[in-house]
């Protein structure tokens, strides 16, 4: 992948792995080259079914922008920052991020859920 660009440059994902917290979202927008689409979804399918084995993985759902550009979501569950944290520096999957395009551009971000009285639960 040509470049990780922080969805908050101020707390990047490299500051965000050493915070403990259960369980914790990913959220990771994507921006690419309409041409390497094809590419990069084969490429993402790889990277998920290898995070689908790490422990404590829970589940994700990649997601597209309506319309014509080719901007994908990437939505991921895990028990925890540890788990996700674990994954997301072993040496395999940071191997697999040169075969992304290079035009494709990646803002992860970890969150976790809020409850808000009568509307959510955390």
């Amino acid at each position: 992948m040509s470049l990780l660009r922080p969805l908050d440059p101020a707390f990047p994902i490299e500051r965000q792995l050493p915070v403990d917290a259960s369980p914790v979202v990913l959220v990771n927008v994507f921006t690419l080259d309409k041409a390497d689409e094809k590419d990069f979804l084969h490429i993402w399918q790889d990277d998920a079914a290898f995070m689908k084995r790490q422990p404590g993985f829970i589940s994700t759902q990649l997601h597209r922008a309506i319309g014509e550009n080719a901007t994908y979501l990437n939505y991921a569950v895990w028990e925890s920052t540890a788990a996700f944290r674990a994954a997301f520096t072993h040496p395999e999957f940071l191997a697999k991020l040169s075969a992304y395009p290079s035009s494709a551009v990646a803002s992860p971000h970890l969150f976790q859920k809020v409850a808000v009285s009568d509307i959510c639960v955390a």
